[in-house]
């Protein structure tokens, strides 16, 4: 029988990647003239499908080094830092333009999440009221 989770597709994961990327977008604005602040982000491609993915590395030995899990997180997601366009003397790596449009993206393809998201849950309410 199928769940609630399963009608919704991976919508409400989206949704919460969005919303955890909008954070470190929005921090690296606020450090745009912070000297040695380096601009992080989510790869949101790798970590949605590492979500549907079932394989999980794990150590064997206490050598090994650690996964994802030993990496930085905001929100649980693992964040990388970007690679500056153009470097500056100060060594900060935030190019303001990029944020402010990688911010964008991220708030329009946040909203179009909702609004599937939305259809799909007035879909399955008026499916059980039998309309």
């Amino acid at each position: 029988m199928p769940s609630f989770t399963d009608a919704l597709g991976v919508h409400p994961a989206a949704i919460a990647l969005r919303s955890a990327r909008a954070e470190i977008l929005a921090a690296n604005l606020a450090n745009a003239d912070t000297p040695g602040y380096q601009a992080r982000d989510i790869d949101f491609r790798s970590v949605l499908a590492a979500a549907g993915s079932a394989d999980v590395m794990t150590t064997t030995r206490p050598d090994h080094f650690a996964g994802a899990g030993g990496a930085a997180t905001v929100g649980g997601y693992a964040i990388g830092y970007r690679q500056p366009l153009h470097p500056s003397l100060d060594q900060n790596s935030v190019d303001v333009q990029a944020e402010r449009a990688a911010f964008l993206d991220n708030a329009l393809r946040y909203q179009a999440s909702m609004t599937f998201l939305n259809g799909r849950i007035a879909g399955l309410v008026s499916a059980l009221r039998g309309d």
